[in-house]
């Protein structure tokens, strides 16, 4: 069972991924499993690959994980969900997207922190695709983050606004 859990949840190009980062680089008892990676790790278990092994070639898997994504959700919605709270240690997933993941992951004790940026910084950092999709969508009325993140200027701000948190948590910033 998971000691610690962290989710970060945010629209595409919004910076969950690398609000995250900043976060490992400063809290090292934490370990990165976005939902797509739980998928790739019991892959890796079922055909004696490693992880890297997988994101190397992920072409050449890519039809086996979505066939075992798929299985585990035909087994339950919250089937990877309930895979990645089980792992040990302290876990940062920074890809929560939809209200049965967040639902889930609350339950189970995990700091919810959402990372913001307008519709036109966004557009900025990237093509924006689907918007209306439940993915991008479905969590735009939670209202009981832990914290958010503003993320509409430059790295060096969202790093300060990261390190707030971070220091709240009761992580020295180094």
């Amino acid at each position: 069972m998971a000691d610690k859990i962290i989710i970060l949840s945010g629209k595409q190009y919004a910076g969950k991924d690398t609000a995250g980062k900043i976060m490992l680089d400063c809290m090292k008892d934490f370990h990165r499993c976005a939902m797509g990676d739980i998928i790739k790790i019991e892959y890796g278990k079922r055909h004696n690959l490693t992880y890297d092994e997988i994101e190397a070639n992920k072409s050449k898997y890519r039809a086996g994980l979505i066939e075992l994504g798929n299985w585990g959700r035909s087994q339950s919605d919250d089937f990877w969900i309930k895979k990645i709270i089980s792992s040990d240690g302290n876990i940062l997933v920074t890809d929560v997207r939809v209200p049965y993941e967040y639902v889930t992951f609350k339950k189970a004790g995990a700091i919810a922190i959402r990372v913001e940026a307008t519709r036109e910084v966004r557009a900025q950092r990237g093509t924006l695709v689907g918007e209306d999709d439940i993915t991008e969508v479905g969590l735009d009325n939670v209202k009981d983050w832990d914290y958010v993140i503003e993320n509409n200027s430059d790295y060096e701000t969202l790093k300060q606004n990261v390190y707030k948190i971070v220091k709240a948590l009761g992580y020295p910033i180094k």
